[in-house]
């Protein structure tokens, strides 16, 4: 019987299909939308295995994914490329409104930006406490974006974060050694990182990269 893919090596499957095309003359580039809600799907199942304590976070997550899949059904030709999604709002006027699909964008590649740092952190620092390492991550790269609001939001979520054999039980590591695991995130590093970077670039081209919440 086939082994169970865990949480990792599932994301590790969606990301390892993406393929980003710039092409030449200034045309639009081309990010697959579709792989990305995959992977922030499993975010939000990891979240579910870790419980009530992240039901804020895993609302927000939701509710950007639900935004995208929708504007993605009304012409999937068109808008599984993200950027065409940009593009469009910023041609209407909408693109920095609170309710946008491009700010969904924004924050949902914010999110996949600490999922990636944190279990990094966690690879080289298995021993630490979930919530240092959380911290940490959190200043690095969410802390900049927030405002006063989302920052008091995540001083009372910080107290709720599970400690390190819950959060490697929730992304289906329980049964692997260390160094297994070390080795998936390393691996779904390696496929995360360049599409980040990629569609950072392209939130700065249309001017999103700076915009906070509340």
């Amino acid at each position: 019987m086939e082994k169970k893919k865990t949480e990792l090596q599932a994301a590790i499957e969606e990301l390892s299909v993406v393929i980003i095309t710039k092409p030449p003359d200034n045309e639009t580039t081309h990010i697959p939308l579709a792989p990305l809600l995959s992977f922030c799907n499993l975010i939000i199942q990891v979240l579910d295995k870790i419980g009530p304590t992240m039901a804020v976070l895993r609302q927000d997550i939701d509710q950007n994914i639900q935004r995208l899949e929708k504007v993605c059904e009304a012409d999937p030709c068109v808008y599984s490329n993200l950027v065409e999604i940009l593009k469009k709002e910023r041609n209407e006027g909408t693109y920095k409104m609170v309710a946008s699909c491009s700010r969904a964008i924004l924050w949902l590649t914010r999110t996949m930006d600490f999922t990636a740092g944190l279990l990094l952190l966690l690879s080289n620092n298995m021993s630490s406490k979930m919530e240092e390492l959380v911290e940490e991550c959190y200043m690095e790269t969410l802390k900049p974006h927030h405002g006063w609001i989302a920052s008091a939001a995540f001083k009372v979520c910080l107290k709720l974060v599970p400690d390190n054999k819950t959060f490697i039980d929730a992304i289906g590591a329980r049964d692997q050694s260390y160094e297994t695991l070390r080795e998936d995130i390393d691996t779904l590093s390696s496929l995360l990182t360049p599409i980040l970077k990629e569609i950072s670039i392209v939130l700065e081209q249309y001017g999103l990269n700076r915009l906070k919440s509340k």
